[in-house]
């Protein structure tokens, strides 16, 4: 099999950080382990999910502004937050101040649209606005820039004994650079790409018409052309996939039979487009690194980036995890042609 046409220069790793109810801490923990090592194997980013009303990461600023105390390099991101449940100005204050507080390493990945169950939670959320609150991508581009330096008010200068200022403070030069949409339709593609945004790339897409092609990776390099056929820098936009690929080189019987065992489960939803979105969900990636690195390079959406942010099952355990990403660096990384940071 021919080596994809970008070798791959940035490898990440996305974790949803679950956690037993009764220890919490415990759950927590070992998140940051697990991105600590992977600092230590010379991986380019740690990504963590969101879940809201959940036993994951609810609070994933705070989790990389501690994780940012823990390491040096590796960059941390989020992938993604729901903007629904944030006020934009908010949490541009927070992103901010973890950025800085990181030295310039945080790369927020954000989506929109109303949040899950909103019927059921939205008089909690939104008690008096749930009816007005407006959860399009208006949301993102008050973020945008916020995060970028624009004014939030016409105010600023001295007041008594305290000085105002007109934007978000603090305010982290880089961080505009930094901002991710995570979309799996053609029309976020074509958004995030003319607002001047990075793009995130899951295991899930929109089969948007019913007859479009149903083979994932086909509709998966459709957005990512698109989203870069309307971003400022064109062929140079960054684009990161987030397949889940669980390598098993050093895997034991028992791991591995358990690996096999979750993708087996999860492929009847791959077969074709799920519920009235039209949802088409990448096959789970089980096997040797050798055997991964062959079917990424004949994948037709990997073949087109050079980032990615494989994403860990977020049923197993940490020694699991620790198996997995030690793989993913020594094994898989090196044959998609990445090297380690230093």
């Amino acid at each position: 099999m021919p080596p994809t046409s970008r070798p791959l220069r940035k490898l990440g790793f996305l974790t949803i950080g679950l956690f037993d109810e009764a220890d919490p801490r415990r759950g927590h923990e070992s998140t940051l382990e697990i991105i600590e090592l992977g600092e230590r194997l010379g991986f380019d980013s740690a990504w963590l999910r969101h879940r809201h009303l959940q036993y994951g990461i609810s609070s994933p600023v705070a989790v990389m502004a501690a994780a940012s105390q823990r390491t040096s390099r590796i960059e941390l991101g989020t992938a993604v937050i729901p903007l629904g449940w944030e006020n934009p100005l908010r949490l541009a204050e927070d992103l901010a101040t973890v950025d800085i507080l990181s030295g310039g390493r945080i790369n927020p990945g954000v989506s929109v649209g109303p949040p899950m169950h909103f019927d059921q939670l939205k008089e909690a959320l939104y008690p008096d606005t749930a009816d007005v609150e407006d959860f399009s991508y208006e949301r993102v581009r008050r973020l945008l820039d916020f995060v970028r330096g624009e004014p939030a008010t016409d105010f600023s200068g001295v007041e008594g004994f305290e000085v105002f200022s007109d934007r978000v403070q603090p305010h982290s030069p880089g961080l505009g650079s930094r901002l991710w949409y995570g979309g799996g339709s053609s029309g976020s593609a074509k958004w995030a790409g003319e607002h001047g945004m990075n793009f995130l790339t899951s295991s899930v897409v929109k089969a948007e018409s019913p007859d479009e092609s149903r083979d994932f990776a086909e509709i998966q390099l459709s957005h990512i052309r698109t989203f870069r056929a309307h971003h400022p820098d064109g062929e140079a936009a960054r684009v990161s996939q987030g397949l889940v690929v669980i390598p098993t080189d050093s895997a034991s019987p028992e791991q591995r039979a358990k690996y096999e065992e979750f993708a087996r489960k999860r492929t009847p939803r791959t077969t074709s487009p799920q519920g009235p979105a039209r949802l088409m969900f990448a096959p789970d990636i089980v096997g040797t690194s050798a055997e991964i690195a062959e079917l990424l390079h004949a994948h037709a959406a990997f073949r087109e980036i050079d980032e990615v942010a494989f994403a860990l099952p977020f049923t197993f355990e940490h020694e699991d995890y620790v198996q997995i990403l030690t793989d993913m660096a020594t094994k898989l990384g090196p044959a998609l042609g990445w090297k380690p940071a230093a």
